[in-house]
């Protein structure tokens, strides 16, 4: 097979009109030849690191739609539904990733359960690590977010480490905010990305220090504006990711849409498929082709490298996507899943205001989360909350809503918290999508309407869901609750649906669902919120909802 057109040769930073022979899967050949084909061949793109499972899709499907965006593989850390299922879960992701012509690279997760203060599913230790590490398939060890577990020698923290650096796979970094001596210490224990950098100096700093440092476009958590002028100067030592994109999004893009936006910076276009192609594959050793004589014919052919507008993606010479259609088959799986928690009451998401407590007007003091658009992290700040008949309750004025978060894998007492930003005047949503430990998280303007939106997640087993005095709306998660059995479209659109549906209910925010689901993530400063309770994760420790607490 032949291809022609102005073949992109970022090594050399060259462009030429050519053609590639590709026999047996590989590249046989690249040569220079005068045609009139105007199109642009390059290497496929890498999503450097990005769970899954946020896509709701197994990997199957989300190999369906990556491919007709160009993203050829990805650098994926399966630790959703470890939390879920255990070593069960990341076996289930590999072999589903396999039945598809589509590169995956699984990391073993390193955080199983993210921290003690939660409830999860499973428990991966170091032992279950040093199994993981020896099957090839598993290529990293994924996202160290225990930080405070490195800066202070935890013994299974580097256990974990020393039995990655034995058998020579990277290990993957996750430290917001962390600076100065913290972030050296991080560094020296041979951490050697992060994700996480929300601001240009941390970002600079950390590369200045050694690590790699990934510009993160999620449907949540958007920090390429913040890092993206970096990419002039340190382009070598960094990459493209998503961390976690949702259906709805996967249709619309993926790295293409990172390196029209560089572009349109001012980036040259050869850093900027340095980052996209070319790091991701030297970093984590991946076999990914990049277009060169012997590689692997992983390659895509793109209108202009304005746009990356993909026009057809091969894999292993394979034709993968065509003429807006991907080739990718769908595959059949059995569905697994970890749901154990009856239905709630009304009642146990009273939160009974003791009278001992100071009071200001029939109010009560009480520490709330402020959720921020397009990050991760959350702010903290004390205001009054409603007291009615001696329960705290939302107070939709003031945008001061309650949130629970409840243990799905045994019957437990709901959480209790109240949230800023989320906007609601009327029902409430929930989804059993809460990193890490994926328990139902849920944000509402009254109890009644909060239960219902629980119960109605735990009716299927796993979803994400609205309600309003009027209806009913779910999109079911059966395979552990996290993904769906569906194909990418079906669920992409019912997603976008129920998206319509909580901005109606009121919610101002970009991507409701995906910000709902960061506000259980401990390891995110600075406050959040746990199916055992409310947590600072700047002090990581528990924290009273009242300030007199």
């Amino acid at each position: 097979m032949k291809l022609q057109g102005n073949i992109v040769d970022i090594p050399n930073k060259r462009i030429f009109k050519g053609e590639i022979t590709i026999e047996n899967g590989k590249i046989f050949s690249i040569e220079e030849s005068q045609h009139y084909v105007e199109t642009y061949i390059l290497p496929g793109f890498v999503d450097a690191h990005i769970h899954i499972e946020s896509s709701m899709l197994v990997p199957s499907e989300f190999a369906r739609l990556a491919v007709t965006h160009g993203t050829v593989a990805t650098v994926s850390d399966p630790h959703e539904i470890a939390n879920v299922l255990g070593v069960e879960g990341v076996e289930f992701m590999i072999e589903n990733g396999k039945k598809v012509p589509f590169k995956f690279n699984f990391g073993a997760p390193s955080c199983v359960p993210a921290t003690t203060f939660e409830s999860a599913g499973a428990v991966i230790d170091s032992e279950a690590i040093k199994t993981l590490l020896e099957n090839p398939d598993i290529k990293y060890l994924a996202e160290m977010m225990n930080y405070p577990g490195v800066l202070f020698d935890d013994a299974e923290v580097m256990k974990k480490i020393a039995y990655t650096k034995h058998y020579n796979k990277p290990i993957d970094g996750h430290a917001p905010g962390l600076q100065g001596d913290a972030i050296t210490k991080y560094i020296h224990a041979g951490i050697s990305t992060d994700h996480e950098c929300f601001t240009f100096d941390e970002a600079l700093e950390k590369l200045q220090k050694g690590m790699k440092i990934l510009i993160r476009e999620g449907s949540a958590a958007k920090n390429f504006e913040a890092l993206i002028d970096l990419a002039s100067e340190h382009f070598e030592n960094m990459m493209f990711c998503s961390d976690d994109k949702h259906p709805d999004d996967l249709i619309l893009d993926h790295i293409n849409k990172l390196c029209a936006r560089a572009i349109a910076k001012g980036i040259d276009v050869f850093k900027v498929l340095q980052m996209a192609c070319v790091n991701p594959v030297k970093h984590y050793n991946l076999e990914v082709g990049l277009l060169q004589v012997g590689d692997a014919a992983d390659c895509i052919v793109v209108e202009d490298l304005i746009n990356f507008k993909t026009i057809q993606t091969y894999i292993n010479g394979a034709l993968v996507f065509s003429k807006g259609e991907s080739l990718i088959k769908p595959v059949t799986f059995k569905n697994l899943n970890n749901f154990n928690c009856n239905s709630k009451e009304v009642s146990e998401f009273r939160f009974e205001f003791s009278s001992t407590l100071r009071l200001r007007s029939g109010q009560a003091k009480i520490r709330v989360i402020e959720a921020l658009e397009g990050q991760l992290v959350t702010n903290e700040f004390i205001e009054d909350a409603l007291v009615v008949d001696g329960n705290l309750v939302s107070n939709i004025e003031k945008d001061i809503l309650k949130m629970t978060v409840v243990n799905r894998y045994e019957n437990q007492k709901p959480a209790i918290a109240f949230i800023k930003n989320f906007g609601l005047k009327a029902g409430a949503i929930a989804s059993s999508v809460g990193h890490d430990s994926h328990n139902i998280i849920a944000v509402g303007v009254s109890d009644e309407a909060i239960c219902r939106a629980v119960n109605l997640i735990i009716e299927n087993k796993g979803g994400i869901c609205a309600v309003s005095n009027s209806e009913e709306n779910i999109v079911p998660l059966p395979v552990a609750g996290i993904m769906s059995d569906q194909d990418g479209k079906t669920i992409g659109n019912q997603y976008a649906e129920l998206d319509i549906m909580a901005k109606k209910l009121g919610s101002k925010l970009n991507a409701p669902y995906m910000t709902l689901s960061f506000m259980a993530l401990l390891v995110i400063p600075s406050l959040k919120l746990s199916d055992k309770g409310l947590f600072n994760g700047t002090d990581f420790k528990f924290t009273g909802l009242t300030i007199d607490d």
